[in-house]
């Protein structure tokens, strides 16, 4: 278990912008930050960081929480995991007491499968540098592939022996769980024992954005056809092969700066490009490229560079890939390698200066690369030129901003030598198509038999005037935002002599609402809010009052949760205001007339439900003593609202 003290030491120390930003691009907006949201696929950004309250959320699909929940959210870790890996950020020692044999057993299931992965890493890497077999056969491939001992050490290499069960039986001796090795795709479960997956090969352990080893991949090196080059870990609870990037840990921060990422194939690849000074480069692992790992890349930059070797077919097989890119609204251009070679081989055979004046130089778009790479095959058959073109078209429909497809129209109008206006019309022919489709495949509206479609929309546009959900919201907003802050209050009071004059004095606003509410016999229909109001007095008794970092932060979830929705707002006053001289009256301005103003609707809202269940009790009863104390009621309940009323300038209409 992590100290009290230490918990709240990193969240002390921890700055969620910082945090966030080093997984999301995030640009200053007055005094918040907003980024695409990498929770959900978006293209305008919904994503907002307040540093000032230490919370994000997301207005497009709804994930909210304090920086600890980013973390646990984004990488899926628990709890402590999440607060270790901030902690480690900001160098603050996290103290706990170590875990027994029965405690490690306890261990969450993911927790587990980081752990065991970290350790075989490690053994790994233990093997390559100090056992016999691992240096003369890993070590000495590495080298031989022109890696530096740092580089090694760097991407965590490794070798794993040539046996049956080795490091199966290693893990099992240090208390690793056999369900675990096996979930991780670590072990194969042979029934009466643990059979290694990956046996005499070199091990590329594969890192998630924040370090931790997620799966590994294991090169063959003997040339026995029987055998696969590669084996890579199966799918599991945190490894998922399409929505991972080898090299990503490594290249985030350079892709970020260069804001440009290179994609390349293989491990190698990443590895040789990294040791020659290139390090904004990641590789899909042999596997085709995916939407999620194309969104990956997009929360660090919109700009992809795909590094190819000279393959032409392996290359045809990959324009999909592009098309993928094109439509995330990214932009993406093609270096394309001299034949047999590729990134690897081309930075083991020159120097890093030529490594990068010939990617910088060979850059090209999609369209000049897909031309340059098909065009001689349509010389002397126009239905293919028909074909490329067609296709290029296509390609350019994936692009969602209409400026950059017209961009791309023009300079294929160039390239084909065919005019732009008819490129346009067969690109907006495919858009027209595309839209059609896309309007068919939407599920039809639910509808009720025997209802015109006006009845259903008066339906759904139903409001109860005297729902009060939302006034309970703003009141308990007030109480976090503002609780500790001081409003002055002012009274009549009868002196000693029976003269009024008038005293004032200083008041917290959550003693000032809290009082009021309790004067007035007010209790939330909302559960959780009364949950709020019952703490925040729990606390005031002991001679405080909690701020919004205090719920934030709370351990009940739904409470945190719960904060942080409600303090969060997609909008704020523009920083150009300031700058041009504008003075925007804030509700924070008057303090006193803000908690007023929100308090008595809530109370007119209120005392307009009493009234009508009044009227209902003086509609459905005979009893005239009944009905006259009704009325009384009823009269003294309208005196106070339309008091209410006129405290806020407006007339009482029930």
């Amino acid at each position: 278990m992590i100290k009290p003290e230490t918990i709240q030491k990193i969240l002390d120390t921890a700055r969620i912008e910082e945090v966030v930003g080093d997984f999301v691009t995030l640009k200053k907006r007055g005094v918040n930050y907003i980024g695409l949201c990498p929770f959900h696929n978006e293209k305008t950004p919904s994503f907002t960081v307040s540093p000032s309250k230490g919370i994000f959320k997301c207005f497009g699909c709804g994930k909210a929480g304090n920086v600890v929940k980013f973390v646990m959210e984004h990488e899926h870790y628990s709890y402590p995991e999440a607060l270790k890996y901030i902690a480690g950020k900001y160098g603050i020692e996290v103290e706990e007491t170590q875990l027994t044999t029965e405690e490690k057993q306890q261990m969450d299931e993911r927790d587990g499968m980081f752990a065991v992965n970290t350790f075989i890493s490690g053994y790994f890497q233990d093997q390559l540098f100090n056992s016999e077999e691992g240096k003369a056969i890993g070590l000495t491939y590495f080298k031989e592939r022109g890696f530096l001992e740092s580089t090694i050490k760097k991407f965590q290499l490794g070798y794993a022996p040539d046996e049956w069960e080795a490091y199966s039986k290693h893990a099992l001796a240090n208390g690793y769980k056999k369900d675990v090795l096996v979930k991780t795709g670590l072990s194969i479960d042979k029934g009466d024992r643990l059979m290694d997956r990956f046996r005499g090969r070199v091990m590329f352990p594969i890192h998630n954005l924040t370090g931790k080893v997620i799966g590994f991949g294991g090169r063959i090196l003997s040339s026995e056809k029987s055998k696969a080059k590669y084996v890579n870990s199966p799918e599991s609870d945190i490894y998922n092969k399409s929505k991972s990037l080898y090299g990503i840990f490594f290249a985030r921060n350079a892709i970020l700066k260069q804001n440009n990422c290179y994609l390349v194939e293989g491990y190698t690849d990443v590895i040789s490009l990294h040791q020659a000074g290139i390090e904004n480069v990641v590789a899909s692992s042999g596997t085709s490229l995916t939407v999620d790992q194309i969104k990956l890349i997009k929360r660090f930059t919109p700009n992809i560079t795909i590094l190819y070797d000279g393959d032409t077919a392996g290359i045809k097989a990959s324009f999909r890939g592009i098309d993928l890119i094109l439509f995330q609204g990214m932009n993406v251009k093609i270096v394309l390698f001299p034949e047999g070679e590729d990134p690897d081989s081309y930075a083991r055979n020159h120097t890093s200066t030529e490594l990068e004046d010939f990617v910088k130089k060979e850059a090209v778009d999609f369209i000049t690369f897909k031309t340059n790479l098909l065009l001689d095959e349509t010389l002397g058959d126009p239905t293919a030129r028909v074909s490329l073109i067609k296709e290029i078209v296509q390609t350019i429909a994936h692009i969602p901003d209409a400026i950059n497809r017209t961009v791309y129209i023009q300079e294929c109008s160039t390239l084909m030598d065919i005019p732009e206006q008819t490129l346009m019309n067969e690109l907006n022919k495919l858009l027209r198509e595309r839209y059609r489709k896309k309007l068919y495949r939407q599920p039809a509206e639910e509808v009720v038999p025997g209802e015109d479609i006006k009845q259903q929309l008066s339906k759904q546009m139903k409001i109860d005037p005297l729902d009060i959900s939302e006034h309970e919201r703003q009141v308990i907003r007030l109480l976090l935002l503002y609780g500790r802050e001081k409003v002055k209050i002012r009274n009549i009071i009868e002196d000693e002599l029976g003269n009024e004059v008038e005293e004032e004095h200083e008041e917290p606003v959550a003693q000032f609402i809290l009082r009021n509410l309790d004067d007035d016999g007010i209790r939330f229909e909302k559960d959780i809010y009364n949950r709020f109001i019952d703490e925040i007095k729990n606390f005031m008794e002991g001679g405080a009052i909690p701020d919004e970092h205090f719920f934030v932060n709370h351990p009940d979830e739904k409470l945190a949760s719960e904060a942080i929705t409600i303090m969060a707002t997609p909008y704020e006053l523009s920083d150009n205001w300031k700058k041009n001289k504008i003075y925007v009256k804030q509700e924070d301005d008057d303090l006193l007339k803000t908690v007023i103003t929100t308090l008595n609707p809530l109370r007119t809202k209120l005392i307009s439900r009493h009234l009508k269940e009044i009227t209902e009790k003086m509609k459905t009863t005979s009893n005239e003593a009944e009905i006259f104390v009704l009325q009384q009621q009823y009269y003294e309940l309208k005196k106070v609202a339309n008091e209410i009323d006129n405290e806020l300038n407006r007339p009482f209409d029930y």
